[in-house]
């Protein structure tokens, strides 16, 4: 796999708590919103909203997708509300910026957020002019990852070929699929505690051990730098 990882010429990266540190707690923000919006949406208090709210994350992939199958929401205006917070928290980080600007070959954002999301995100990290394509949920029909139509919309309409491409990503049930379809897949996790997502569901941890994962970093500059040395 080390040999597989130096010979990459695709790199497939999620967004949240991938390109930037879980830490920053940014999608705690995201997360207020969608529980927000369910608790107006079926007219609940926050609390009885935000266990609907965490079922369809765990049971659909997405909330959002959650709330199209059982309450045929819109989905445009509910990525415009969610993803309506505060950036501040993220800072230009120029090791991961030169990182990936010496990968070589094609580099995706692939993310289960908007591509609006993803291109505020980027900019805030100073990333925005390093990615050849960014795909978004919107992009895939609003089918999120790990749901085999998402994965689809990368092999068929961007021609990602998964010989020679690795996917890498915070959440171990993302990469499964990609796994399974051939590529070489990198955990990114955190040495804290921190999620309050779902078992299951959840940002990878230190501990974090699966069969359909390659590589695990905390150090996701490092790892980058290191993956193509000869």
């Amino acid at each position: 796999m080390k040999v597989r990882l130096r010979q990459t010429r695709e790199w497939v990266f999620d967004l949240d708590n991938t390109l930037y540190p879980p830490e920053s707690d940014l999608f705690a923000q995201i997360d207020q919103r969608m529980t927000q919006y369910v608790s107006e949406l079926l007219n609940l208090p926050p609390d009885e909203a935000r266990k609907i709210q965490k079922a369809y994350y765990a049971e659909h992939g997405t909330t959002m997708s959650g709330l199209m199958q059982e309450h045929n929401i819109e989905p445009d205006s509910y990525l415009d509300f969610v993803h309506d917070i505060d950036l501040s928290p993220l800072s230009v980080d120029q090791t991961l910026q030169g990182a990936i600007a010496a990968l070589p070959g094609r580099k995706i954002v692939f993310t289960n957020g908007s591509r609006g999301h993803a291109n505020r995100v980027l900019a805030a990290r100073g990333l925005n002019d390093l990615f050849d394509d960014i795909i978004g949920i919107e992009d895939t029909g609003f089918v999120p990852k790990p749901q085999p139509q998402a994965y689809a919309h990368l092999l068929d309409n961007v021609k990602v070929d998964p010989a020679q491409a690795a996917f890498i990503e915070d959440m171990a049930r993302n990469l499964e699929p990609a796994h399974a379809l051939g590529f070489v897949t990198i955990l990114v996790h955190s040495d804290k505690d921190w999620s309050h997502e779902p078992e299951g569901a959840r940002p990878a941890g230190v501990d974090d051990d699966h069969d359909h994962v390659h590589f695990t970093t905390g150090d996701l500059a490092g790892f980058l730098k290191n993956a193509i040395k000869d």
